[in-house]
């Protein structure tokens, strides 16, 4: 049996086709999703992530619990509120899931896990805190809402009260702030400024409504794809998975190899990386009419590679796409559509960012 939110009844009153997401019943578009894309790229929208895992870790061992479990460094984690985009790998270097800490004091954190991941997750994370003095405490009982978009963090602002108000409109890029019982952090996954805001389950619906009164258009899975692509965001199971390692995956700027942090898959890393990292995770642009789509061989100079994600982008008004392949392919490249090899170009992500394409991507 599917999984609801807390906002599956206002989903069906706003009218949206629903689809298994994981197990969840998920939005994937409330009647256009191309219109849905342009309104977070032009004024804002909202999308329901509370099908995403919270998980706080609480008790003295909790830092270096995160320092043994994760790629990133959380020493740079020294601001409360301040929050970390991370790998966390096997020890093969493979990824088992990609997430965000968020540093609340000295002896709690806060993981934001992918909800397809969550089991496997929790199992990881209970396995490997074993003879570490913390608890881990996942958060059924909260919602999530992220509000997207140039004129999002606007809307938010609006409804709150005026400390608060200004508290989270003082909130800096990847920050995160308490008020009261919410939980308000200024991070995405749409390459537009935003706010996503875990919240008690019971004032899901009232935020919901209150952000429809103001104007933000309530989106779904499909945008929030198309969104992210532009950006040049990863997806847990497509542009990551556990046999490719951060190193082949783009995310080498997510690793800290420095220093003798002994992190789980650090040695894989450092052994792929002294004999060569084989692929890597590059942007296409397709210049001939056709749809990018998963799976999709690549034909390049150095051999051959495969699409890990692919779409048409609506701000480009063409087709793009994610794919790993071998790390001495340069130049142009083809891409293999049923049978048709048709041109691509390689391009570094992200494609938009904050409503514009980035320099480079339209030759």
């Amino acid at each position: 049996m599917l999984k609801h939110t807390p906002l599956f009844e206002a989903h069906l009153e706003a009218g949206a086709r629903m689809v298994d997401f994981g197990g969840w019943e998920m939005p994937i578009h409330y009647g256009s999703q191309i219109g849905e894309h342009h309104r977070v790229r032009q004024a804002s929208g909202m999308f329901d992530v509370s099908h995403m895992t919270v998980v706080d870790l609480e008790g003295p061992g909790t830092r270096d619990f995160l320092s043994r479990l994760l790629a990133n460094d959380v020493a740079r984690l020294r601001e409360p509120g301040k929050a970390l985009y991370s790998c966390m790998l096997n020890e093969r270097g493979g990824v088992i899931d990609d997430l965000i800490v968020y540093f609340l004091d000295q002896t709690h954190f806060r993981l934001v896990v992918n909800a397809a991941t969550r089991d496997k997750d929790l199992a990881w994370l209970g396995e490997q805190s074993a003879g570490f003095d913390l608890q881990l405490l996942e958060r059924p009982q909260l919602a999530m809402l992220a509000v997207q978009g140039p004129q999002a963090r606007a809307a938010v602002c609006e409804l709150l009260e005026n400390d608060t108000e200004q508290q989270a409109e003082q909130l800096k890029p990847f920050y995160a702030v308490r008020l009261d019982d919410w939980f308000i952090a200024r991070t995405g996954y749409t390459g537009e400024d935003g706010f996503e805001i875990t919240l008690p389950a019971d004032d899901a619906v009232a935020l919901w409504r209150d952000l429809l009164a103001a104007g933000v258009a309530p989106c779904g899975l499909g945008a929030r794809d198309t969104l992210r692509l532009e950006a040049g965001m990863s997806l847990y199971g497509q542009d990551l998975d556990e046999i490719a390692t951060p190193l082949e995956s783009g995310l080498a700027w997510t690793v800290v190899l420095d220093g003798d942090r002994d992190f789980i898959g650090r040695d894989a890393l450092l052994a792929q990386r002294s004999a060569g990292v084989p692929r890597r995770l590059t942007g296409l642009i397709l210049e001939d009419r056709g749809v990018l789509r998963p799976h999709q061989q690549v034909i390049t100079s150095a051999g051959p590679g495969e699409l890990t994600s692919g779409s048409f982008a609506p701000t480009l008004e063409r087709a793009i796409g994610l794919a790993r392949i071998p790390a001495g392919a340069g130049g142009g490249c083809q891409v293999d559509i049923r049978g048709r090899l048709l041109t691509a170009r390689m391009v570094k992500p992200p494609f938009v960012r904050k409503g514009r394409v980035c320099d480079g991507i339209l030759a």
